[in-house]
């Protein structure tokens, strides 16, 4: 069977996050997803804590702060560190069990990998729905992709509900965890999205101050 997979996205607990576990919910179902994955700041605790809490598909993962850039693992229970070179990253999220993907590997204003991503990766976010510039960042990680031949995906990197499912990739798999990971590591998906409009963005982003100097 074929799942569409928002594979990056944020809730409350991130800190720059508004997303609750009921949004998430609701707004995955309004987009037509089967599942997303939750892939807090470098921690994990919410990611586990919302799989345990509702029947919805959630893959747990984390996007950690490494010193080279940010690197998304999928299918982690244990949290990866921050502040470790990419390779140890790398050898961590691994040793875990899970996947990594280089996200939003050559934006703007993002802790961005750039020459960092190698084959060891497991798969490259080629479609990043917050990218900026948009079209530069999917042509070029289309490239590195395409030079590194690693798996491609897409996920929204939404931090605020209506931005969910902007993004999303589509994985040959049955709707289990294990079975969408290993899909995934083969190359047995396919990435598609557009950007957030810029309208939500700035609606995000006063929402975001709102809460933060309320």
């Amino acid at each position: 069977m074929q799942l569409k997979i928002d594979l990056h996205i944020h809730t409350f607990y991130s800190y720059d996050s508004l997303i609750t576990p009921k949004e998430l919910v609701s707004y995955a179902k309004k987009r037509g997803l089967d599942g997303v994955a939750i892939t807090d700041h470098d921690r994990i605790d919410g990611a586990l804590k919302i799989a345990k809490e509702t029947d919805f598909l959630i893959i747990p993962g984390i996007e950690i702060s490494s010193l080279n850039g940010h690197v998304i693992g999928l299918n982690v229970h244990e949290l990866v560190p921050p502040k470790l070179g990419v390779d140890e990253t790398l050898d961590r999220i691994h040793e875990a069990g899970g996947i990594a993907l280089a996200c939003h590997p050559v934006v703007f204003f993002k802790e961005s990998l750039k020459g960092h991503i190698s084959p060891r990766f497991d798969a490259i976010e080629v479609i990043n729905s917050s990218a900026f510039p948009f079209n530069y960042s999917v042509r070029r990680s289309q490239e590195i992709a395409s030079q590194l031949g690693i798996a491609r995906v897409a996920g929204s990197d939404a931090h605020y509900g209506p931005e969910i499912g902007y993004a999303y990739t589509l994985v040959d798999a049955e709707s289990e965890v294990d079975e969408i990971v290993t899909a995934i590591r083969k190359g047995s998906c396919s990435p598609h999205g557009k950007a957030i409009p810029l309208t939500m963005r700035l609606k995000k982003q006063l929402l975001v101050l709102k809460r933060k100097f309320g």
